[in-house]
C-alpha cells in the first residue's frame, strides 16, 4: 500500500463519517466544502435505501452539509444498477421505500406481485407481515432473491431496529433461497459507485467508520481505506480484524489538508 498513487477521488460512507445520531461530525462541513472546491470527483455512500438522493441532499443540507444530489450513492441505485444490467426491463416485487421503489422505475423497472423475476427486499420503517409472506411465496413460485443490504440492525433514538439484513435471514429460512446482498460490503457497490464518477481503484480513497462493511468493502475493491473514529469501530476493535485500514484517522477534519 505504500506505493499506491496519490488520491484522485474520494468515495465516504455518510452515516458515523459526515454526521452521527442525526448532527454533522466536527469538520464534515469544511472537508466537504473542500472536496467541492478541489473539483476531484467524490460520492457519499450509504447502504440505506430508504431515501432518495433527493431526499438525502435535504437532510445534509440541513445540517450544513452542501452536497449535491449526484453525489450521493446508494445501495437502492446500486440495486436498480444491477437489476437492469443483469435483467432490462425485468419486474420485482419490492418491500421498501421511495429511495428504492423510485431507482427501479427510473431504471424501467415494473413494480408487481403478479410473477415476478425478483423480490427486492430493501429497508422500510414498518416491515408487513403481510409482504413479508408475500414475498415468501413469490420465491417459492420461483423468483430470485436480492436484497439492499445486509445489514442486520440499524440505529433509533429509542435504541436498535431490525434491518433488512434481519428480514432478509426470515425470508432465507422460510425458504432455504438465500437472497443476493447487492451492498456494502460487497464490492459490487464501491465498483459501481468507481464507474458513475469515472474513477479508478489506485487513486481512490474510502473513508468509513465501520471495519465489517466500508473498510473490507473498500479492501475487496482495491482502494486505499481510511478508518475514522467518529461512528461504529473503535481502534481496539480494528486490531482484531485479520485485515487492517491502510490508515486510521480519529476524523475527516484530519483529511482536509490532503485535498
Amino acid at each position: 500500500m505504500l506505493d499506491r498513487k496519490p488520491v484522485e477521488s474520494w468515495l465516504t460512507d455518510m452515516d458515523g463519517v459526515l454526521v452521527h445520531e442525526g448532527q454533522p461530525v466536527p469538520g464534515a462541513p469544511e472537508f466537504v466544502k473542500r472536496l467541492r472546491a478541489s473539483g476531484k470527483p467524490f460520492l457519499v455512500l450509504t447502504n440505506n435505501s430508504i431515501y432518495t438522493p433527493r431526499d438525502l441532499q435535504a437532510r445534509l443540507s440541513r445540517m450544513g452539509l452542501d452536497v449535491p444530489e449526484e453525489a450521493i450513492w446508494s445501495s437502492a441505485l446500486a440495486t436498480a444498477q444491477f437489476l437492469g444490467d443483469q435483467r432490462p426491463g425485468g419486474t420485482a416485487y419490492v418491500i421498501g421505500e421511495a429511495g428504492l421503489t423510485t431507482a427501479l422505475h427510473a431504471v424501467g423497472y415494473v413494480l408487481t406481485d403478479f410473477a415476478p423475476d425478483y423480490v427486492v427486499l430493501g429497508e422500510t420503517r414498518t416491515y408487513s407481515f403481510e409482504a413479508i409472506t408475500k414475498a415468501i411465496r413469490l420465491i417459492n413460485d420461483g423468483a430470485r432473491f436480492i436484497c439492499t443490504n445486509p445489514d442486520v440492525t440499524g440505529p433509533s433514538v429509542e435504541g436498535a431496529l431490525p434491518a433488512a439484513g434481519s428480514v432478509a435471514a426470515m425470508i432465507s429460512k422460510a425458504t432455504g433461497i438465500e437472497p443476493y446482498f447487492v451492498g456494502k460490503p460487497n464490492p459490487m457497490m464501491m465498483r459501481s459507485a468507481l464507474n458513475t464518477i469515472n474513477a479508478h481503484s489506485e487513486s481512490t480513497a474510502m473513508i468509513g467508520d465501520r471495519m465489517d462493511t466500508d473498510i473490507l468493502c473498500g479492501l475487496e475493491a482495491g482502494l486505499e481505506t481510511i478508518l475514522v473514529m467518529t461512528g461504529i469501530s473503535t481502534r481496539a476493535e480494528a486490531e482484531r480484524y485479520p485485515y487492517r485500514p491502510s490508515r486510521i484517522v480519529e476524523s475527516v477534519a484530519d483529511l482536509i489538508d490532503e485535498i
